[in-house]
């Protein structure tokens, strides 16, 4: 299979797709908030360093980022079905993910971009949950979306949480700087040939079957 990036911000469902993405095709998801959450939670001078960054609406360092990427590949022995969720966020890293993959021989195949309005991200944002055991993701204010029980994971039946940074405030911030710093990325790809940009304001069905025929070893 293909390895990805999505480049999406908040609220456009790239979790989701990723999510079908693992349980139709087995990818490997890499997703940087993720990462950073599971370290945050070790409760280290790391940690501190962590959530006092994303607390004030911030973004990690872009060092920080590429170590904790370059360990994951790492550790568990990865080279291809991969998925970067939520990296690159800004031209430096993808400079970076390309050096690094370079150096590991995994190529970069596609690059899928989610676009969306700014009001539909916010309440998109607003209405998520998602499942600590399983990762999986929900949202409250979209019927196809919402868990069967409420506040429960429909998989393995763990309480459902709200991420700490889902706020008005702090996506007001994180989605300007996303605008800002994502439109030189985008440029990249497309120069190189690899970008899809596909309209995050459909169907989650209709969105990964655009994501199933870009993927296609055809």
């Amino acid at each position: 299979m293909k390895n990805l990036i999505f480049i999406a911000p908040h609220g456009t469902g790239k979790g989701t797709q990723c999510d079908l993405l693992v349980q139709k095709y087995n990818y490997n998801h890499i997703a940087t908030g993720n990462m950073i959450r599971e370290a945050i939670s070790k409760n280290d001078d790391f940690s501190d360093k962590l959530k006092n960054i994303i607390d004030s609406g911030k973004l990690v360092d872009d060092d920080i980022i590429l170590k904790m990427l370059n360990n994951y590949l790492e550790k568990n022995n990865l080279s291809t079905s991969i998925v970067f969720d939520g990296y690159p966020r800004n031209l430096n890293q993808a400079l970076d993910l390309e050096k690094l993959m370079s150096q590991k021989r995994i190529k970069i195949d596609l690059v899928i971009y989610l676009k969306i309005d700014k009001e539909e991200a916010l309440k998109r944002t607003l209405g998520r949950q998602f499942c600590p055991n399983c990762q999986r993701s929900y949202n409250i204010y979209y019927q196809d979306l919402k868990p069967k029980q409420e506040n429960i994971c429909d998989v393995c039946n763990t309480n459902l949480e709200n991420r700490s940074d889902d706020t008005k405030e702090t996506f007001d911030k994180l989605f300007n700087v996303f605008l800002k710093e994502t439109e030189p990325v985008l440029r990249y790809y497309q120069e190189k040939n690899i970008l899809k940009i596909i309209d995050a304001s459909k169907s989650k069905e209709e969105i990964f079957a655009i994501i199933e025929e870009s993927i296609s070893d055809n």
